[in-house]
């Protein structure tokens, strides 16, 4: 795992060593995704290629990166982990030796791009990665990601050079630089608590999508042109592709063949020349990964997980269990309020876009605690996407089928008796009937959920409802001094007539929230303290596999992950794992009406938001007082606002206002 970073200046006017200074302060940017070693090289024509380095494979100097392909057309700068390397390294060499300096991941992919070209190359690879690969013959620039975005990659401009690289923080060392804002981008944000692709926060610079590669001359980095970028690989086209053709045999049959597709994945990922383990939050998908990892292993494998002592949000009991039982070397935390709050001020510089999912802050805990044993950890992430695991997955199509019939008033009504009622009264209402309800009513923090129905019940379409669901407010322009009107619903979330709603929901899952958030989360907070996180359930052979699975083996009785369940069940009592699902957070409501209540009246004043022109400070203040005074939870909204705020004012000196 590490970091790449570089420019390609409109014309070349600075000598070689200058050139490599900006190249080496770029890459120095972005130092702890890559403590190991660090390399920059300049071709004729100016472009500057960048690498830090975290030795995974290979931990030679035989690794070091940029790196030359054996026939000296090919430069590489590359971030990531190719799983499949071996099996291409034989490839490679079939019927045709090949001389290996080492037995890097990086080597391979080079020979590879050299033997193959780029898309056949890329169609080819079982990993995750970013990549910019300089071509000498063509006298062209190619960026390329993964398929499901695990690795980030910024491309944009500054003054009259592209700039690109893993992270912001790196394009901001360019000194040309200076960011332009862009107030659609700070709509998606206010309205999601991230930025989706291919939108950055700010004008110029974009994010590469997923699954997709780009092709760059010096003609159209002196035009600033924005090329389209080319898609090696589809989530859509392979969940329409599974649905398609389903998977036919009995259950039996059809949970082996899960097993099977996730003890490949997870074996995969536990190649490494370093210490390795897994994150295990006591949920279904991190014990999956925990009990798949321990069913491959010799002996005990490492296990981490964090505790809070608020039970909304602790899973720590239910991991320990679990570990036990898997008989795993296992190391917990508990986290005090006032440990997680020392991680506030750190979010900015870690997460150098707007980002507001608060989980970030257990996820950089328990990535924090780990990296004092281990250089990787295996995570559950991507579980819920693939096999339907959210509570939307479920409630959104029995929502959407029991209430679009009615009229538009009889539903204004519902809403409103719902919304009469604070989230704590009717958290009180569910606690004391919890003993007569069924077990998939059992969910936490249910009067935030009530809460949330009560805000979809007038969806006119099923966009609008997901769109709803998924929104810490469906009105961001309200908060905004700036006119802004943001990514449409039919353009983060296109209508899908091939699939049923809940299929639909999983895969707008996959193309927005997976990688802008979950991913984004999971790589910042790993990075931060030089973990290299991997994720098994995104493997592309099993995520082909999940979209054959029919429906009824992922969703059934108003339950998620059915299949995964009983994979889970052969490893593991039962009675460990069944349990409502928690998820992974912090009491955000709480915080921010306690401990971090000076926090918020420090950052979120009128002064400040005056000075900043972004967010109109009247309307802010209402929706702090309301929250204050606990007549609802705006938890997640000013939580946005927060994050914004204090992005803002880290980085005045990089952004245009």
């Amino acid at each position: 795992m590490c970091g790449l970073s570089g420019y390609w200046p409109a014309i070349n006017t600075i000598s070689r060593e200058a050139a490599l200074h900006i190249g080496d302060a770029m890459a120095t940017a972005i130092r702890y995704r890559g403590p190991d070693d660090m390399g920059s090289w300049v071709s004729p024509t100016g472009l500057c290629l960048s690498h830090r380095r975290l030795s995974i494979i290979d931990l030679s100097a035989a690794g070091h990166q940029p790196m030359h392909s054996h026939d000296g057309r090919w430069t590489i700068a590359y971030n990531g982990e190719i799983y499949n390397y071996e099996q291409l390294r034989d490839d490679l060499e079939r019927g045709n030796p090949i001389s290996w300096r080492g037995h890097s991941d990086t080597e391979v992919l080079l020979q590879a791009f050299s033997r193959w070209g780029v898309a056949a190359t890329l169609a080819r690879l079982n990993g995750m990665f970013a990549i910019a690969l300089w071509d000498a013959e063509e006298q062209a620039l190619y960026l390329a990601r993964d398929r499901f975005g695990e690795k980030p990659l910024y491309y944009g401009y500054a003054g009259a050079s592209l700039v690109f690289g893993s992270e912001l923080k790196a394009l901001y060392a360019h000194p040309d630089w200076r960011g332009e804002l862009d107030a659609d981008a700070i709509s998606d944000f206010l309205r999601l608590c991230y930025v989706p692709a291919p939108r950055s926060i700010f004008r110029n610079v974009r994010k590469l999508m997923p699954g997709c590669w780009l092709k760059l001359s010096r003609r159209e980095v002196a035009a600033q042109a924005w090329p389209a970028p080319s898609a090696y690989w589809s989530a859509r086209e392979v969940a329409l592709a599974g649905v398609a053709n389903p998977a036919q045999g009995t259950e039996t049959e059809l949970i082996d063949e899960t097993e099977r597709q996730l003890r490949v994945a997870v074996g995969l990922r536990m190649v490494a020349d370093v210490p390795l383990g897994a994150f295990l939050s006591g949920g279904i998908d991190s014990s999956l990964v925990a009990a798949m990892m321990q069913s491959q292993s010799t002996r005990p494998i490492q296990t981490f997980s964090i505790g809070f002592n608020d039970s909304r949000y602790n899973e720590a009991p239910s991991a320990a269990a679990i570990a036990r039982h898997l008989s795993t070397e296992h190391t917990e935390l508990y986290v005090s309020d006032k440990e997680a709050l020392e991680v506030v001020p750190l979010l900015p510089a870690m997460y150098d876009e707007p980002f507001a999912d608060s989980s970030q802050i257990p996820t950089y805990l328990v990535s924090r605690m780990a990296r004092r044993h281990v250089t990787v950890a295996l995570s559950g992430d991507g579980g819920d996407e693939l096999f339907g695991g959210y509570n939307r997955h479920t409630w959104a199509p029995r929502v959407w089928d029991l209430t679009h019939h009615y009229p538009q008033s009889l539903r204004a009504k519902v809403s409103s008796l719902l919304m009469s009622r604070t989230s704590a009264q009717l958290d009180a209402v569910f606690a004391g009937a919890q003993h007569f309800l069924p077990q998939r009513w059992h969910v936490r923090v249910p009067g935030d959920k009530l809460h949330k129905l009560a805000g979809i019940l007038g969806a006119a379409d099923s966009q609008t409802l997901y769109g709803d669901l998924v929104s810490a407010t469906r009105r961001p322009g309200d908060y905004m001094r700036q006119p802004a009107v943001g990514t449409l619903n039919d353009t983060l979330f296109p209508a899908q007539p091939e699939l049923s709603m809940a299929q639909w929901i999983m895969l707008c899952d996959v193309h927005n929230y997976m990688p802008d958030d979950i991913l984004a989360k999971v790589d910042r907070a790993s990075m931060a303290v030089s973990l290299e996180a991997r994720v098994p359930f995104l493997d592309a052979e099993l995520y082909a596999w999940a979209w054959r699975l029919p429906m009824p083996m992922k969703v059934r009785k108003g339950s998620g992950k059915w299949a995964l369940k009983q994979v889970l069940y052969r490893h593991v009592p039962q009675v460990l794992v069944d349990r409502p699902k928690t998820g992974f957070g912090i009491p955000i409501d709480q915080l921010l009406r306690g401990p971090l209540r000076e926090w918020v009246g420090q950052t979120l004043t009128t002064a400040v938001l005056k000075k900043h022109g972004v967010l109109q400070p009247d309307a802010v203040q209402a929706l702090v007082a309301e929250h204050m005074r606990a007549h609802s939870n705006n938890a997640y909204l000013l939580w946005n606002m927060l994050v914004l705020t204090t992005w803002i004012e880290t980085y005045k000196d990089k952004i245009s206002l």
